[in-house]
């Protein structure tokens, strides 16, 4: 029998024992009148206590749980229990919702959650900043109605595992996203969106790359088949032409070695496993060689100078010999004949600076951001008239990035240019004394 039943009997045992007792001192009329009286106190009590249960469930948050005794107080104390149950539960779900809003909100991709009828839910900030979207303003409504792309309605309406769409926000130029549709739940969808932009970049400069070295290449490979062609059709050819021949063949061959040769040393040095090596050298020594190389590359055209502080350097002396050779090379060849060219290395806010001066053709403002990327040319035909396959730049960037050093460029067209390589203080030990 249910523990309810019991104080319930035991009532009701209480109710007859003082009808009969009543009863049996002043009749049963009395004893009836007795019994009736007591079941109508406990009928009042019952109403009262009923009242303030519906009154307590009316608003149950906002109202402690009603005191009582008897069997009333076995209900309250059970309904005590239960809403203490549910509020830590309420408590472990809000908690659990407020872990999984903040791990959304820390992704660095774009998530939007859509009902069953693609409306709006939940988007997190990344969303709002690469979709246009405005976080609960949208939320309700319809994710079409707001993202304006072709064929967008029929990409959600699918929403095929592994299919995605790329996004140009009119408003953000130049930015790309990438956007799946996952389906999850009873037909839910979760927008997921990708920053993809240096993904487009880096397949623009892959595919750059492998056609400026088609170009580069292709150029000495027609000379050299031209020429050889026309002298396997020639059965007597001229010595003089055929020597001037093999003379073109030979600078081609060598352009294409050269080319080979700076494509591999970058690819060398774009590999970040093999860290530079670690060397103390004296600078002086190393500038004076670049200097004598610059005067064998001049041929007496140019006035080539020195000034220099003596200081140890922290690096690769063979890395960095290839990067101020570069820079040296350079200005020999874009600075006209009778010009001038300082090669200068001096201590700045503690700094090692390394840089060559020159009063060369100097270089629009516009071109110089550009100047490192591979094959950029300012003027394509003089840089291959000079003899360079417009990777220098490219791998004198790299070596100083892997030296932790940075590439300052000035120059004013018509006076000249400066390119510095600034080293950082733990990288040189200044001169003693």
């Amino acid at each position: 029998m249910p523990s309810v039943w019991i104080p319930l009997l035991i009532r009701l045992a209480a109710v007859a024992a003082g009808g009969l007792v009543a009863g049996a001192l002043f009749g049963s009329v009395a004893g009836a009148l007795t019994a009736a009286a007591i079941l109508l106190l406990m009928l009042l009590s019952h109403t009262a206590h009923l009242a303030r249960l519906q009154r307590w469930l009316k608003a149950p948050e906002q109202r402690e749980i009603p005191d009582a005794w008897g069997a009333w107080g076995n209900v309250f104390v059970d309904l005590y229990r239960m809403l203490r149950r549910e509020h830590k539960a309420r408590a472990r779900i809000e908690a659990d919702l407020e872990v999984f809003s903040q791990a959304a909100e820390a992704s660095p991709d774009g998530l939007v959650f859509l009902d069953n009828e693609d409306h709006i839910v939940w988007c997190n900030r990344v969303a709002e900043q690469q979709l246009g979207l405005r976080g609960e303003r949208d939320v309700g409504l319809l994710v079409t109605n707001l993202i304006r792309l072709p064929r967008f309605a029929e990409f959600i309406a699918n929403a095929r595992e592994g299919e995605s769409l790329q996004y140009r926000p009119p408003d953000r130029k130049g930015r790309v996203f990438s956007i799946e549709a996952i389906r999850f739940g009873r037909d839910r969808k979760l927008l997921v969106s990708f920053d993809v932009t240096q993904i487009e970049k880096a397949e623009t400069v892959r595919r750059d790359f492998v056609a400026n070295v088609s170009h580069e290449l292709r150029t000495p490979l027609t000379v050299i088949s031209g020429f050889i062609e026309h002298m396997v059709e020639d059965p007597a050819p001229d010595p003089a032409e055929s020597k001037h021949q093999l003379v073109m063949m030979d600078e081609q061959a060598r352009r294409m070695l050269h080319l080979v040769d700076d494509l591999l040393t970058l690819s060398r040095l774009e590999d970040e496993t093999q860290l530079p090596r670690e060397e103390e050298f004296d600078v002086r020594d190393l500038i004076f060689d670049i200097s004598a190389e610059g005067r064998r590359l001049s041929g007496g055209r140019h006035s080539i100078t020195c000034e220099v502080v003596p200081a140890l350097l922290k690096g690769s002396r063979e890395e960095l010999r290839s990067a101020f050779s570069n820079l040296a090379t350079n200005a020999v060849r874009y600075t006209p004949e009778g010009g001038r060219i300082l090669l200068r290395w001096q201590m700045r806010e503690g700094k090692g600076v390394f840089s060559v001066e020159d009063s060369g053709i100097g270089i629009p403002e516009e071109h110089i951001p550009r100047l490192t990327e591979r094959f950029y040319r300012v003027d394509r035909g003089r840089s291959r008239e000079s003899g360079g396959t417009g990777l220098g730049l490219s791998i004198v960037k790299h070596i100083l990035l892997r030296h932790q050093a940075s590439l300052e460029i000035a120059s004013v067209p018509g006076v000249g240019s400066t390119f510095s390589a600034v080293f950082p203080t733990w990288r040189v030990t200044p001169p003693q004394g």
